[in-house]
């Protein structure tokens, strides 16, 4: 096991190096001056210009500006905004909302997902399956600023259920349940399709037949046997999820009007912010990463196999 974990931790240095200079050469590469709208609507000084080139190392080539952010990154210095704002502080300030946000969005999506998936995998073709079928269906055809939309509307406006804005920070857990709602709508209709199919195709397996014909209770046989083999699919999804999750809050978090990682990202790109966009962007192939060593290690606990291989 510990050479098993260890082979899965040198691998994430290759692809943390790789995605890393990836992002950084797209933010820093992109052509058009960048200063453009620094200044107001006036051109920026040239004293404002060599200050911020020097700053950001613009004239040394691509790869010594990476080295040098890399070895500012590993000390926990995520640079430095245009506006002489830490980027480190922004995060700081945002990331505890969009984390709050997608472990809500995370466990709506894997308790609903997961119940429905299981009900019906293990009950077959029949009314319920039908309808959680064409549910499913619906919330993938709908965009998730769709579903932000009339939830805010319906249950925000008409019914006064639910807080229509939620601009605290930290936002508190139980304002979090309908934009978390919003934002794993669409992977909570994956889940359950996924597991209700893995469930269905592992019904008809051989080693299930085999327990069944030992005489093993029902229970053993489901919960052993069946679940944990058909949970491994299921697993990759939900634990490579909470990152996506976190990257794709932008549109949640601006029909909410929550102050996370996404609006960050967003006032980044607008404000043509290379160090912003970089340190939030960075932090979630960190979290992508993690997540990754994390279903890794799981795989392992539900199939010993793996790592042995």
């Amino acid at each position: 096991m510990g050479r098993y974990v260890l082979r899965r931790l040198l691998q994430l240095v290759p692809v943390f190096i790789g995605t890393t200079f990836l992002i950084y050469w797209l933010v820093w590469s992109l052509p058009g001056d960048r200063f453009a709208g620094k200044c107001g609507e006036r051109p920026c000084e040239p004293a404002y210009i060599a200050k911020m080139t020097e700053k950001f190392n613009l004239d040394d080539p691509l790869i010594v500006q990476y080295g040098k952010y890399m070895l500012n990154l590993l000390q926990g210095d995520f640079g430095i905004t245009s506006k002489e704002v830490s980027v480190g502080e922004l995060i700081a300030n945002a990331y505890p909302n969009t984390l709050r946000l997608a472990v809500v969005a995370l466990l709506i999506e894997a308790v609903i997902g997961l119940a429905a998936g299981i009900l019906t995998g293990l009950r077959g073709r029949g009314f319920l399956d039908n309808l959680v079928l064409v549910s499913t269906l619906f919330l993938i055809s709908l965009p998730v600023f769709v579903t932000g939309f009339v939830l805010q509307i319906v249950l925000g406006f008409e019914l006064h259920w639910i807080k229509t804005t939620v601009s605290a920070s930290p936002a508190p857990w139980g304002h979090l349940i309908a934009p978390g709602f919003v934002l794993g709508s669409l992977s909570m209709a994956y889940v359950t399709r996924l597991t209700r199919t893995s469930i269905a195709e592992n019904k008809r397996a051989d080693f299930v037949r085999t327990a069944v014909a030992k005489g093993l209770p029902q229970r053993r046989v489901v919960g052993v046997h069946l679940l944990r083999n058909s949970a491994i699919p299921v697993v990759t999804f939900l634990g490579t999820d909470l990152g996506a999750l976190m990257g794709g809050a932008i549109v949640t978090e601006g029909i909410f009007d929550i102050k996370g990682i996404g609006n960050l990202v967003y006032d980044g790109i607008l404000g043509k912010d290379g160090a912003a966009v970089t340190g939030v962007v960075t932090l979630l192939v960190i979290v992508y990463l993690i997540s990754n060593l994390l279903v890794d290690l799981l795989y392992a606990v539900l199939d010993p196999r793996i790592r042995y291989d």
